[in-house]
């Protein structure tokens, strides 16, 4: 039996060879946990629609220059085993392959990539200080659970909601310094000057921003090479920060180049230190905090003068920024809403844009139940969107059959229209679906509303699309 297997592999694998246009066609494979990954060097090679017919496969899409195809847990292992030896490449990782595919993208494609690489390393500390931020708030708050909060009802863990209250907000008073610290790494500097600088942006000696946008500090005012500088703090300055890791990994490298190595130890980090301040201070500071106001405002512009429509509109069209791959950006636009407002209105909105498209993959798999390979792929793309993940859902079908992926925005755009209604907001930002439950503001019910709007937009989703594909008699090729 096992010998049987291990040559129906074989085949599968000798078929995806030549399928993806032969060995010399292909830059690079891993695999994760249900995806064989390939990199090529000409996707125009490759036939997907024969490839979702091989033997084991579940569905095939083209993602960020990498050619996934779905084979599912534990089968992966083995088809990758024998696409190694019949490709004749040797073991990659995940990360190798990435960095393949990144090779094959233009400079905005890498600019992109570069930018939402600076927050996957800050994403986990965030999700983590935001459970527990929801976690205070469902004890401290009143009428959740009645007239009384938590607390009130328990004096005995004020203590502990109190020791909760200062975890949760540690990593927002630092921000700024992490976003510079994995800025500077990203684009290939010394991560300790990022520190640096992040220590500098939030020195106690400058005053602190919010306290002199606020009025309650007049700010200390030098006179820097005839420059009037205003001593003020960087505190919520995620764009800044970002754009100062930029700088410091840029000048890093620059003097790390230039200046002789007998003196390059103690003249590079001092020469990089020095510049980048005055540069905060003088350039970058003022531009990204005007930036930083540009976007805020604007984004509360749109919510004040287009009401339910800009909601509607953004929801509608979010997941179609995924698949161009622009979504990346969002995540320092929902860093910067939380660090000037306190709360994230983008984050609801994304996640009904993603139950609208898990509704509308399931209503097609359930239309066409009938067809296994829908059936294989349909169901693991739906389950994958439950944990904030829509690309096979969106590649695997909604794309290729498009109608679905109409359909899924329309959900999208309803849920989205619930969301400004009730009011519900974020206190974190990375997470959609399920894992952003956990982010989730507990003001006017959040959670509850929060779950009745993902449910209503994956419900609209499933009947549109099944509704259209029962009348249409939509067939599967």
């Amino acid at each position: 039996m096992a010998a049987n297997k291990q040559a129906a592999y074989q085949a599968v694998a000798k078929n995806l060879v030549e399928l993806i246009g032969g060995k010399e066609n292909i830059q690079g494979a891993a695999h994760c946990a249900t995806r064989l990954r390939i990199v090529l060097h000409d996707n125009d090679l490759m036939n997907v629609k024969e490839i979702e017919k091989l033997d084991y496969a579940k569905g095939a899409f083209l993602a960020g220059d990498q050619l996934q195809v779905i084979f599912g847990a534990g089968t992966v292992n083995d088809v990758y085993a024998a696409f190694r030896v019949e490709a004749g490449i040797q073991d990659m990782s995940l990360s190798d392959v990435k960095a393949q595919s990144a090779q094959k993208q233009n400079a905005f494609q890498r600019g992109i990539k570069a930018l939402s690489d600076v927050f996957v390393q800050i994403i986990p500390g965030l999700l983590a200080a935001a459970l527990l931020m929801g976690i205070t708030g469902l004890l401290g708050q009143k009428g959740i659970f009645g007239e009384q909060s938590v607390v009130e009802m328990y004096p005995a863990i004020a203590g502990l909601n109190r020791f909760i209250q200062i975890m949760s907000t540690g990593i927002f008073t630092i921000l700024p310094l992490l976003v510079v610290y994995s800025a500077t790494k990203r684009f290939g500097g010394n991560p300790v000057l990022g520190l640096v600088m992040g220590a500098i942006m939030l020195h106690p000696d400058l005053g602190n921003a919010f306290d002199v946008g606020s009025g309650k500090v007049n700010p200390e005012i030098i006179n820097l090479f005839g420059l009037k500088v205003e001593l003020v703090g960087f505190q919520g300055g995620i764009i800044i920060a970002l754009m100062m890791g930029v700088v410091v990994a840029k000048l890093d490298q620059f003097f790390n180049r230039k200046v002789p190595d007998m003196i390059k130890l103690f003249i590079a980090p001092l020469a990089t230190v020095v510049i980048s301040g005055l540069l905060l201070f003088t350039i970058v500071g003022p531009f990204g905090r005007f930036l930083a106001d540009t976007i805020t405002s604007g984004l509360m512009w749109s919510v004040t003068n287009f009401g339910a429509v800009g909601f509607m509109l953004f929801a509608g069209l979010q997941q179609v920024l995924v698949i161009t791959g622009l979504h990346h950006v969002l995540g320092a636009v929902e860093a910067q809403l939380i660090a000037n407002t306190g709360q994230n209105f983008l984050m609801p909105l994304m996640s009904v844009a993603l139950m609208g498209q898990a509704g509308s993959v399931f209503g097609f798999t359930l239309a066409h139940w009938k067809q296994e390979k829908v059936r294989q792929i349909g169901l693991s793309a739906f389950g994958s969107t439950f944990f904030g993940i829509s690309e096979p859902a969106l590649f695997g079908v909604n794309i290729k059959y498009k109608f679905p992926l109409i359909m899924g925005c329309i959900a999208g755009a309803i849920g989205g229209a619930y969301v400004y209604f009730t009011k519900v907001k974020a206190i974190g930002f990375g997470a959609t679906a399920i894992p952003g439950f956990a982010i989730v503001s507990t003001n006017g019910g959040g959670h509850l509303q929060y779950v009745i709007a993902n449910v209503l937009a994956l419900a609209i989703g499933f009947i549109l699309t099944l509704l259209y594909a029962k009348m249409k008699k939509t067939n599967v090729e």
